[in-house]
C-alpha cells in the first residue's frame, strides 16, 4: 500500500512537471494566408487583386505584414502595405499598432486596430488611421464561415471605409468613403489550397463618388470573380 502511494505522487508530480514544461514552450512561428487572389470581370476587363496576410511571432507577441491591391492594365494601382505589432489581449483579440503606406498616391499613416473573432465566429478587423496633414481613416473588415459541407464553404464579407477629410490627389472624399461586399463559394481540396467562385459589389459613396462620375466612371460596380485562397 506504500509502494502504491508512493508511485501515485511520482506520478502525479511528473504529470505537474509536463504540463508545466507544456505551458512553458512558446515556439517561434510563421504563417502567411492568401486570402484572395482573384481575377475580377468588370465590363469585359479583367482586374486581378490581391489581399493577403503573413505574421512572425510567438503566443503573444507577432509583427504582421497585410498586403492587398489590383493590377491593370500592365498597371499596379491601389497598392497599401501594412506593418504592425501585434498584443494578444484577450483569447481571441489582438490590439495592433504600427505603419500603413499607400503606395499609390503616397499616403503614410499611423495605424491602430483591433483584430480577432467576435460572437457568432465573426472574424473581425477594425482600424483607424492618423496621415500627414491632419488626415484621418477608419476601415471595418468583417467575414463569416459558413460551412456548407467539409471542403465546400460559403464565406460572405464587407468593408467600409471612412476619411475625416477630401483628398483630391487620392480620389476620396470625407464621411463614408465605400462599402465593398462580397460571397465568395470556396472548395477545400486541401485546407492549404481552395479555388473558389463569386461575386463582388462595390458603391462610393459621398464626395468620392463625385470625384468618379467627374472622371466619367460609375459609382458602383458588380463583379463576377474567380481565384485562389491558399495559406501555408
Amino acid at each position: 500500500m506504500m509502494i502504491f502511494k508512493k508511485l501515485t505522487v511520482v506520478l502525479v508530480t511528473l504529470s505537474s512537471s509536463i504540463v508545466w514544461a507544456g505551458m512553458e514552450d512558446d515556439p517561434l512561428l510563421a504563417s502567411v494566408l492568401v486570402n484572395q487572389f482573384e481575377s475580377r470581370d468588370i465590363g469585359g476587363d479583367n482586374i486581378l487583386e490581391w489581399d493577403t496576410d503573413a505574421w512572425l511571432g510567438k503566443d503573444l507577441n507577432k509583427l504582421w505584414i497585410k498586403s492587398e491591391g489590383e493590377y491593370s492594365d500592365g498597371e499596379t494601382e491601389d497598392v497599401e502595405l501594412q506593418f504592425l505589432y501585434s498584443r494578444a489581449i484577450d483569447i481571441y483579440w489582438d490590439f495592433q499598432a504600427g505603419w500603413r503606406s499607400d503606395l499609390q498616391p503616397g499616403r503614410q499613416w499611423l495605424a491602430l486596430g483591433f483584430q480577432g473573432l467576435a460572437p457568432y465566429f465573426f472574424e473581425i478587423d477594425a482600424a483607424v488611421f492618423v496621415g500627414e496633414n491632419g488626415r484621418t481613416a477608419a476601415r471595418l473588415d468583417a467575414e463569416y464561415e459558413l460551412l456548407l459541407t467539409q471542403r465546400l464553404i460559403l464565406t460572405p464579407e464587407i468593408e467600409i471605409n471612412l476619411y475625416g477629410k477630401d483628398d483630391l490627389r487620392a480620389g476620396v472624399g470625407s464621411g463614408l468613403s465605400d462599402i465593398e461586399a462580397g460571397l465568395r463559394l470556396r472548395y477545400e481540396f486541401r485546407r492549404e489550397f481552395a479555388p473558389y467562385i463569386g461575386v463582388n459589389w462595390t458603391r462610393k459613396f459621398g464626395d468620392t463618388a463625385d470625384f468618379l462620375r467627374a472622371k466619367g466612371e460609375d459609382a458602383g460596380d458588380l463583379q463576377f470573380v474567380i481565384g485562389i485562397r491558399a495559406w501555408f
